[in-house]
């Protein structure tokens, strides 16, 4: 649960901004997305594999 003290007098405009802030950095969103669906281990692993090699060309074409 996120938990915003507002100050006495303070803009609730800026006060929902700055829960807005804490929310995203959080990762609930983030996370909520990931769950909507399953996954397969072996398609999960593949995906990984794939961005593995991607990140490595992507090294070995800036030397």
């Amino acid at each position: 649960m996120i938990i915003m003290p507002v100050k006495e007098g303070e803009n609730i405009e800026k006060a929902l901004k700055k829960f807005k802030r804490k929310y995203e950095r959080t990762g609930v969103l983030k996370e909520l997305r990931r769950r909507q669906y399953f996954t397969k281990p072996s398609v999960a692993k593949r995906i990984a594999m794939q961005h593995a090699i991607y990140v490595e060309k992507l090294h070995r074409d800036e030397e």
